[in-house]
């Protein structure tokens, strides 16, 4: 797999080839950015073969909303059955279906951006609906889901060392392991300033697949104002997602108001209730800084500086 977070998973996951094997449900949660849906592709493409079904979904929060979730169950259906012609409209009447044809299908399912309890409901419903063996995995941004839910366990990617990144760089650009030697240098020069941030390797990825040696050079130095506004308007949907209490952690962390240092913006945080093992030194990724800075920005043009803080539990502002 080359990924060493991917390995970790794969123990959670647990494939083996018995029929005794009971069906796992497996949560990747964190914020967007952080790896999620790259390490879901990655675990489902090499185990996919060991089962008798599978589909993929991609932002099904998207998905359901637009088109309903009875949608989704008939996607589901036809792609681990490949048929056609499931013909219901009620999700209920969709329930019943699933646990009737899948009850005996040893099947892999990948759920992308899921964030209503309801999309667990008609999508997985009882481990019964699936046969022995089969693997459900969920991402999402919102862990009380995963916990309410009663998934068997849950994962939280971290962003990656050096030489992770620049493999998920390498895939993503050049669809091989390691760059080649003429642009070994410019691959590292990305993989630096991405920091470790799964998504903003897969964006410069994307940006550079298919260019010259001259185009990576160019390209690069256009990456801060070209890629990095998707990067900063996909990060931007976590935090609108936030609770406010979560909003104003998110701003305190990322954007402590002139003159404060780590220490003091960590006894903050460890004075909220909710978090009690922050630690003794903090630090967040330069790209949530930016986004953090914006916000604050948005809210107070005139005068970022004037924005919600906490102290000691009570919000104030100063």
């Amino acid at each position: 797999m080359g990924l060493k977070y991917q390995g970790k998973l794969h123990c959670k996951i647990d494939i083996r080839d018995d029929e005794d094997d009971c069906v796992r449900i497996i949560g990747i949660c964190g914020l967007c950015g952080i790896g999620k849906t790259t390490l879901a592709r990655f675990v489902y493409t090499p185990i996919s073969s060991h089962f008798e079904g599978k589909c993929i979904f991609a932002d099904v929060r998207e998905v359901a909303e637009k088109d309903g979730l009875f949608c989704l169950q008939k996607q589901l259906l036809c792609q681990i059955l490949l048929e056609e012609g499931f013909n219901f409209f009620d999700v209920n009447e969709g329930n019943d279906i699933i646990s009737c044809r899948l009850s005996h299908n040893k099947v892999l399912i990948v759920l992308d951006d899921v964030d209503n309890f309801q999309h667990l409901k008609c999508l997985v419903g009882k481990r019964a609906s699936f046969g022995l063996g089969s693997r459900i995995i969920i991402t999402t941004r919102y862990e009380h889901l995963l916990q309410a839910y009663g998934v068997d366990d849950v994962y939280k990617p971290t962003t990656l060392n050096a030489n992770e990144a620049l493999h998920l760089f390498s895939l993503k650009a050049l669809e091989s392991d390691t760059p080649e030697n003429d642009l070994l240098e410019l691959s590292k020069r990305v993989v630096e300033y991405a920091d470790g941030l799964p998504l903003a390797l897969e964006v410069f990825g994307s940006f550079l697949a298919g260019r010259d040696v001259s185009q990576w050079t160019s390209g690069i130095e256009r990456l801060e104002n070209d890629s990095k506004k998707e990067i900063l308007d996909r990060l931007r949907i976590s935090f609108d997602g936030l609770e406010e209490m979560e909003m104003n952690i998110f701003l305190n962390t990322a954007c402590p108001s002139k003159g404060e240092d780590k220490d003091l913006v960590t006894k903050i945080l460890v004075s909220c209730d909710h978090f009690q093992n922050v630690g003794d030194k903090l630090s967040i990724h330069e790209l949530l800084k930016e986004i953090g800075t914006k916000i604050v920005h948005k809210k107070s043009p005139v005068g970022p500086g004037k924005h919600h803080r906490l102290r000691a539990n009570t919000e104030v502002t100063v």
